[in-house]
């Protein structure tokens, strides 16, 4: 039996609960599960104690039976400090989207702008001159 340790959403709309469940992996998210081995709730402070509650005792447990925790618990595991850290590869992480980019190469024309328009002296004669040379012309 391919075992999982996962989320098993609850709670109403728009207001999640999960329990750390350990389940049969073919049953479904808010399915069956064996054992229930914690909690999460994303609504509280993220610095709240109360946010991740696990037995970390049956979870290990789990783990050595061959029981595989999904991405998300195993995050969780990982700042409980149950599991060693994974080295991940995210390469475009820290690159910004198109439209970010867009934008930057805007905001840098309209500086460049600006600055050549300030270094510009001003090439306007004076009206008193204009006028002059209107009268001049007539």
């Amino acid at each position: 039996m391919a075992m999982k340790i996962r989320l098993a959403r609850g709670g109403s709309k728009k207001r999640p609960f999960y329990r750390i469940v350990a389940a049969d992996s073919r049953m479904p998210r808010d399915g069956r599960y064996i054992e229930k081995l914690g909690t999460y709730n994303p609504l509280l402070p993220k610095d709240s104690e109360e946010r991740v509650n696990m037995d970390l005792e049956r979870i290990q447990y789990w783990i050595g039976q061959g029981a595989q925790p999904t991405d998300r618990v195993s995050r969780m595991l990982e700042a409980a400090g149950a599991l060693p850290k994974k080295d991940r590869n995210n390469p475009k992480k820290g690159t910004p989207g198109k439209a970010a980019v867009e934008r930057a190469e805007e905001k840098v024309a309209k500086a460049a702008a600006a600055a050549e328009a300030a270094a510009a002296p001003a090439q306007e004669a004076p009206v008193e001159d204009v006028a002059a040379e209107e009268a001049a012309a007539e």
